[in-house]
């Protein structure tokens, strides 16, 4: 059983920051790429940030790019996502993906929701104006 939890979600007020964390667990994870996305009701899910089980490739939105910064620590089966400088437009649930069909390399293969197997329970973002 692969279980995704994902912490750090809160209130944050305009141009401040946060870090999200995703623990994975119930296998190994080797060679897994794993991503974030994140949904409000009236859009579809997205990807924010993603990055390849070596580090090496990394994919972020465009909405994103020099704000937030994806990384992993593969000792600790966890990806982050630190998210500065937060505009409203950042409120969402985000939510953990995790990859076993993919490593990463791949850019493309990164955003796509399709490339993903499992999906943690999502922590919600909300950013005050």
């Amino acid at each position: 059983q692969v279980q995704l939890v994902e912490t750090g979600g809160g209130l944050e007020q305009t141009g401040g920051s946060l870090r999200l964390s995703c623990a994975a667990s119930g296998r190994t994870f080797s060679g897994c790429a794993m991503g974030w996305f994140r949904q409000t009701p009236g859009k579809e899910r997205e990807a924010v940030a993603a990055i390849s089980w070596s580090g090496a490739n990394t994919y972020y939105a465009d909405a994103v790019k020099g704000r937030f910064t994806i990384s992993r620590d593969n000792t600790k089966n966890t990806v982050y996502l630190q998210m500065n400088s937060l505009k409203p437009e950042d409120t969402a649930i985000y939510y953990c993906a995790l990859s076993l069909k993919y490593s990463g390399n791949n850019s493309y293969t990164l955003r796509r929701r399709g490339a993903y197997d499992h999906w943690g329970q999502g922590t919600q973002v909300t950013v005050s104006s």
